[in-house]
């Protein structure tokens, strides 16, 4: 739904987002890309870090605020009724995203950080114990480290790491030595955030089931970016973001089968997490509300559901398709027209982001004077230390692409990065 579009009583439905792909025609949704910064026309490369919002999700939520804004669960009032049902209908939407055979196996969260550390204390502290194993692998994101960590040193099991090759893939049969008996559970990204690698997540879920370990997929770098079918992997648990995924921050999601959900321990205890309290003893509702205690991100979920809707209408594989195009056009310029440029990650499947390193200027210069152009691109670690270690770089410059960016924009990032390298001459 484009600016023009939109009136002023109407609400965004799932059929004012069905279009056919044109990223010129999409660009028109999202009001910040019609800015300039520095004097130029902003070209935004860090959707790996965060997505900018089309106009129908801000409108959406301004509306909800203006004219429907209610506690949700817990009055009887009409505001309360029409929030709690565009808070249900927002996890329907996520449970038919992400094609889960039931809608309360979606629970809201802040965030993927959060929906990790959820699993890591209700499963994983709860469910450990001394001399069983947890295995992620060589190319995650700190917040799918530490919490394993974390659980390891508390329950006294121990973690073990999928090592990763020179390309920045997987290195499945070191994967299939570590797996045994004691396997409990594997955490693993299904896009790296810091190499864009593409795991075969579905092969890894398979070989862990086959030793009965429990699998959670970090999705913060897929559900943008691809068709996800949780039934069809078989995972235990999935993962995402909303802001990563046009959607507001502050709402992420984590989806978990029902029989795990049952018997984990709450992350969070206090208001409408509850079924009984005395003094003596508390009892626990059913999932989803077993874990999402107080007063929940209300307008944020349904933002959720909006930026749901708006993906869907495009169609992920159209999506999926058209950054695949950008990414090897980028790929293809920045090797053969920028002297100096090392990409970071090439791994045979990709998603749509490029690590570099460039001779002779530090990412952070890099970052700071392409900035100059208008340009916006993520330099540092990524919250990847063990990637910059394993690849004995301090850190790196990033660009990673929307299906709202073009072709021209790589072009000004390839003339950018020929500016600095002048600068740093």
């Amino acid at each position: 739904m484009t600016v023009e579009a939109m009136t002023e009583t109407d609400y965004p439905t799932s059929e004012s987002f069905s279009r056919a792909f044109d990223p010129e025609v999409v660009r028109r949704d999202f009001p910040v890309l019609q800015q300039q910064v520095h004097g130029k026309p902003l070209v935004y490369l860090d959707n790996a870090a965060t997505t900018q919002k089309p106009q129908a999700v801000i409108e959406g939520i301004r509306k909800f605020y203006a004219e429907d804004y209610g506690t949700v669960r817990r009055g009887v009032y009409e505001l309360s009724a029409r929030s709690t049902r565009m808070y249900e209908d927002a996890r329907e939407k996520v449970a038919s995203f992400l094609n889960a055979p039931n809608s309360q196996e979606v629970i809201f969260v802040r965030g993927t950080t959060e929906a990790i550390n959820l699993v890591a204390f209700g499963y994983g502290r709860a469910f450990l114990k001394p001399g069983d194993e947890v295995i992620i692998s060589a190319i995650e994101h700190h917040a799918n480290i530490v919490p394993w960590q974390l659980a390891c040193e508390a329950t006294g099991a121990t973690l073990k790491v999928i090592p990763c090759d020179d390309r920045g893939a997987l290195i499945m049969a070191e994967y299939e030595k570590l797996l045994s008996s004691n396997t409990q559970l594997v955490a693993v990204n299904h896009v790296s955030n810091a190499l864009g690698t593409v795991n075969p997540v579905k092969e890894i879920i398979d070989k862990a089931h086959a030793v009965g370990a429990v699998v959670l997929i970090d999705g913060a770098q897929s559900a943008p970016h691809m068709p996800v079918d949780v039934q069809a992997l078989g995972c235990d648990f999935y993962t995402f973001s909303g802001h990563k995924i046009y959607a507001p921050t502050g709402i992420g999601v984590l989806y978990g089968k029902m029989d795990l959900l049952e018997k984990m321990a709450p992350f969070q205890s206090g208001g409408e997490m509850i079924e009984t309290v005395t003094f003596e003893k508390t009892t626990f509702a059913k999932p989803p509300n077993k874990y999402e205690g107080g007063t929940p991100a209300i307008a944020q979920a349904i933002g959720l559901g909006y930026a749901l809707d708006y993906v869907t209408g495009i169609g992920l594989d159209a999506i999926a398709a058209y950054e695949q195009e950008l990414l090897e056009y980028a790929t293809q310029r920045l090797l053969h027209d920028v002297p100096g440029l090392t990409i970071i990650g090439t791994a045979p499947e990709k998603a749509g982001l490029i690590s570099f390193t460039l001779a002779d200027a530090h990412p952070l210069d890099i970052g700071t004077l392409i900035d100059h152009e208008g340009i916006a691109i993520r330099t540092g670690h990524h919250c990847a230390q063990p990637v910059m270690k394993r690849f004995n770089v301090p850190a790196t410059a990033r660009a990673s692409f929307a299906f709202y960016n073009t072709k021209e924009e790589v072009d000004k990032l390839v003339a950018g990065l020929h500016k600095v390298i002048e600068m740093v001459s």
